[in-house]
């Protein structure tokens, strides 16, 4: 990825860039941006049995399976074990002067974490795969020598440096790309995941060529009540002295946990409405009213 700073410019002198403006250019970047405020990760028991399990499959080099509803945590718990937002990170700010130290997370993880678009081709995947990896075992080679040449440094040739491959919202692949990625984990010394909904593993069955080389699986699960609990005790703001000794508060993290079920995709929803109507309502303190208040505002489904 070429670093961008102030010595590189697409426009030229008297140039105001206005053709940007006609709609015909696409996405300078495919990737989204960060959001500006995201909450610190949470160490949750999910989180460490897929740690576990991201562990094995790297230490042994076969392909692991991992499937679960959505908003469970799936993905933010790979990028997590991966580090992949300390490397996007990492790739946005540096400069042709100063690279600055490579996120020590990648370094441990020594994990590529890939997303085939809804419309992959066959062309993007061949691409993509050992695009990522490649880049890890390059991160790797410069964190250790100051400079990437793998004529002279050969053990980052064919990603040969990146000892785990995460790949998400793996529903997305068609035959022809799970046959694409079987192939690229037959010609790699690294262990592969795929993660996906409930069902992958019964439609990956059908396919025995990729089936026989799954060595683990994991179910990731939504949260337990007592652990969603702690959570929200992280999440939301302190308990204010109240007449009723902090009873509608315990009342109101009851609620939410009820209606979440464990979800972290509902959790954060329903607490961005949460904020909203106290915040409308100049309100200091969270009870079941506020909490039915901000639900009626979402489509939980449940």
């Amino acid at each position: 990825m070429r670093p961008i700073n102030e010595k590189h410019t697409l426009l030229h002198k008297g140039d105001d860039g206005r053709r940007f403006l006609s709609g015909e250019h696409r996405e300078v970047n495919t990737s989204a941006p960060p959001p500006p405020e995201r909450p610190p990760f949470q160490i949750t028991r999910e989180h460490r049995r897929f740690k576990e399990f991201a562990d094995t499959v790297r230490t042994h080099g076969y392909i692991g399976l991992c499937w679960g509803p959505p908003g469970v945590g799936k993905t933010l718990s790979a990028r997590q074990y991966a580090g992949t937002d300390e490397w996007e990170q990492w790739q946005s700010i540096f400069t042709n002067d100063d690279l600055g130290p490579v996120p020590q997370r990648v370094l441990e993880a020594r994990t590529a974490f890939f997303t085939p678009t809804v419309a992959a081709t066959v062309r993007q995947i061949d691409q993509g795969l050992p695009g990522a990896c490649q880049a890890i075992s390059f991160a790797v080679d410069y964190d250790e020598h100051r400079e990437v040449d793998p004529y002279v440094h050969t053990e980052s040739r064919s990603s040969g440096r990146t000892e785990l491959l995460i790949i998400d919202e793996a529903d997305r692949l068609k035959t022809t790309g799970l046959e694409q990625v079987r192939d690229y984990f037959d010609r790699h010394h690294m262990g592969v995941i795929l993660i996906g909904m409930p069902g992958i593993e019964k439609r990956l069955a059908r396919y025995p060529q990729l089936y026989s080389r799954i060595g683990f699986a994991h179910e990731f699960k939504p949260l337990t009540p007592d652990e969603l609990t702690a959570v929200l005790a992280s999440r939301l703001p302190p308990v204010p002295d109240s007449t009723d000794g902090g009873v509608a508060h315990a009342t109101a993290v009851a609620t939410i946990v009820r209606i979440t079920a464990g979800n972290f995709r509902l959790v954060d929803r329903l607490l961005t409405q949460i904020e909203r109507v106290t915040a409308l309502n100049q309100l200091t303190e969270i009870t079941p009213e506020v909490v039915d208040t901000a639900r009626e505002a979402l489509l939980i489904g449940h």
